[in-house]
């Protein structure tokens, strides 16, 4: 069998589930699940709404994941370094007559978008954009350059070296600048610096570092729907309120028109979907729209929009199924707040492995 894959015996009792059969049911594999047992009760909650009968898998390369412990299946997965990684999905797609591929985080992106069709061959949906489109989401350079490029205002972004040169553009800077990996993800190694002595020292601090306009303003996330015919259907802006680890811990909708459209317009020009596209952006104090992220997948505070009306899984599921979707552009309750917090999922003698292969 190509690749090893290990099936989890986390859940005994739910592992010998049979495979999804019929127009009304399917198996759904989230990737990289890690914490995202809220995104995992969205996508439960619309199958029962749909009356589908419905299983959700995960992967992990531990156990000692929270979301891996409520799925109906859990498989632990090598590393997405490891060259069988994609093999490993590929087995437990077929073996588990798996439908729907849903990525949860950055790490596994490009890997998927490249073999999307052996997936697709398996008669599995993967909810990723194309690779030119992953490229240019996940190298900060490529991003800036595409948003320049195709008129959408963002900060001045340069190299350390253009920085502290002080020629052209890299004049332009001012005090403070933002610096931040051009391959980074959950805000890991970014940093704020107020001199040419601080850039110099974070910068050797930083790998694969690159420099930006400091940009003042309120900080917006916009939750982008693209159906399976890669049209925009729904944008919900998100005013970010306060961050942890990269992740919103509290947020507010906004129904935000123009922030609306232009997010709308961006993910149309780049070729995003299908699936949830996730920007980032600022509304600056001359209320200018700057974008700063292109993330192709789910966020971190998406429940915030489901809850808010916008039901991307079950959208999400409505096609798969081939069945009909009344979605509105702008059709979710507005000034709706989130205020999230911890909970906690109990495990005895976790160290115990059962029902592997």
């Amino acid at each position: 069998m190509a690749g090893s894959r290990i099936a989890a015996g986390l859940a005994a009792s739910r592992s010998k589930l049979p495979r999804a059969a019929g127009k009304n049911s399917l198996n759904v594999l989230f990737t990289c699940i890690g914490r995202r047992v809220a995104l995992l009760n969205c996508f439960r909650q619309a199958a029962r709404q749909l009356r589908i009968n419905a299983s959700f898998f995960g992967t992990d390369t531990t156990h000692l994941s929270s979301a891996l412990q409520l799925c109906d299946k859990a498989f632990l997965v090598k590393p997405i370094t490891h060259a069988g990684y994609i093999e490993q999905l590929l087995t437990i797609v077929k073996d588990n007559a798996v439908r729907l591929l849903v990525p949860t985080v950055d790490l596994d992106l490009k890997l998927l978008a490249q073999n999307k069709p052996r997936f697709a061959a398996l008669g599995c949906q993967v909810l990723v954009s194309d690779p030119k489109v992953i490229e240019v989401c996940q190298d900060k350079r490529k991003t800036y350059r595409f948003l320049v490029k195709n008129g959408f205002t963002t900060p001045l972004t340069v190299s350390i070296r253009s920085a502290i040169s002080r020629q052209l553009p890299a004049r332009r800077l001012t005090w403070p600048c933002f610096l931040k990996p051009w391959d980074g993800y959950a805000s890991r190694g970014n940093a704020v610096v107020n001199s040419r002595r601080e850039l110099l020292l974070f910068a050797r601090r930083i790998p694969n570092v690159i420099c930006q306009e400091f940009v003042r303003g309120t900080e917006y996330t916009c939750d982008v729907y693209v159906d399976f015919g890669m049209k925009v259907r729904c944008v919900v802006p998100r005013k970010r309120i306060e961050a942890r680890a990269g992740e919103v811990s509290k947020g507010q909708v906004v129904k935000h028109a123009r922030i609306m459209n232009e997010a709308a317009r961006l993910v149309e020009v780049l070729g995003a979907g299908p699936g949830v596209i996730t920007l980032q952006l600022f509304l600056t104090r001359r209320d200018k729209v700057k974008f700063i992220e292109i993330n192709p997948r789910f966020g971190g505070g998406v429940p915030l929009s489901i809850k808010a009306g916008a039901n991307f899984p079950k959208w999400i599921l409505q096609e798969l199924l081939g069945r009909k979707t009344n979605i509105r552009f702008d059709g979710f309750k507005d000034s709706l707040v989130m205020l999230r917090y911890d909970s906690e999922v109990w495990l005895v003698n976790p160290g115990t492995k059962r029902g592997s292969k």
